[in-house]
């Protein structure tokens, strides 16, 4: 499945992915049902699985604009690896994600990590095109979201684009994850294709996702570099 991700910098928000900050993976529980709750509320703290995750409206106030100091860099240790894995293995319940066409092992791939202090706090992969740079995946842990860990992952990214003089910034995601629309868009990436029935088809059938609504379509985004 494309890449998730929080959402929380305009007045809309959504119920934030939740992971425990361990070295290990925890299996947790929906509050409402004994599905695997990938989401935290953002209100209440509530841990949830995405049939129960709501998206709503609010004003500018309640945003919550907590900044955390970190830094991002390179990939460069097995740990760093594992603390990838065990991430993604949390966000989407498998190491290899498909998009754009391609089926990545995304912690094999090149990626950078964002350090909030000795804190694993999130990460990018990416992998080259002849004239793009694609992000095959960006996941940021819970504790950290809404604080700008994942701008300054994109951000990175296309400073690593324009570095390799690539013309563009790729990235798609599923058609339930409105945030994640929102916030690509926020930073300048525009739609410019749809892929019917593609994520449905890889799991035999339309899954439950943000909202409630069907995961079908893999949607395309670009962010073109001048």
């Amino acid at each position: 499945m494309p890449p998730k991700l929080f959402y929380n910098t305009q007045p809309f928000t959504l119920y934030s992915f939740s992971t425990k900050q361990t070295t290990k993976a925890t299996t947790l529980n929906c509050k409402y049902c004994r599905n695997t709750a990938n989401y935290k509320c953002t209100t209440c703290g509530a841990l949830i699985c995405e049939t129960h995750a709501r998206e709503s409206m609010v004003c500018p106030s309640c945003i919550r604009k907590n900044k955390t100091k970190h830094v991002v860099k390179r990939v460069s240790s097995e740990k760093e690896k594992d603390e990838i894995r065990e991430l993604v293995r949390q966000f989407w319940g498998e190491e290899k994600q498909l998009t754009f066409d391609i089926e990545f092992n995304v912690a094999e791939q090149p990626a950078y990590v964002a350090k909030a202090g000795n804190s694993f706090a999130g990460f990018i992969s990416l992998s080259e095109n002849p004239d793009s740079l694609i992000i095959v995946a960006l996941g940021v842990h819970p504790e950290y979201q809404g604080s700008g860990i994942g701008y300054s992952l994109i951000k990175k990214a296309e400073s690593e684009a324009r570095k390799k003089r690539k013309k563009k910034l790729q990235v798609s995601t599923s058609n339930d994850d409105l945030p994640a629309l929102g916030f690509y868009q926020s930073l300048g990436f525009q739609i410019f294709e749809v892929i019917p029935n593609v994520i449905a088809k890889k799991h035999g059938m339309a899954l439950s996702g943000i909202n409630g609504l069907p995961i079908r379509d893999e949607l395309r985004l670009q962010k073109i570099l001048e």
